[in-house]
């Protein structure tokens, strides 16, 4: 019932040119070239050397990174902490006031 239709391949409209003919060239061999004086060594980069000072330094970075994405961490669930006592505290509020007018009637 539903069958998809094949697209058919379009038939050229315009003359095409035929393939350009490749000729194969001779390889003539040349005269043997001296050795190459060995190149100079690539320069090595220096190594990190930790003195107490940059390891002293490295550690209070990291304790303050610690400590500061702690923080953020902490604050943003107190955030949601807050919101939720909240929003529960919204809720039984107005369950009270409509419980309440439910009785007057």
């Amino acid at each position: 019932m539903l069958r998809p239709k094949i697209p058919t391949m379009p038939t050229p409209t315009a003359l095409s040119t035929p393939p350009a003919v490749v000729e194969p060239t001779t390889v003539i061999p040349a005269a043997p070239t001296p050795p190459s004086a060995p190149a100079a060594p690539a320069p090595t980069r220096p190594t990190v050397q930790l003195t107490p000072g940059t390891a002293l330094a490295l550690v209070g970075g990291g304790t303050a990174v610690v400590l500061v994405v702690g923080a953020v961490l902490v604050s943003m669930l107190l955030a949601v902490a807050i919101t939720g006592v909240s929003v529960a505290v919204c809720a039984l509020v107005i369950r009270s006031l409509i419980h309440a007018d439910a009785k007057r009637r």
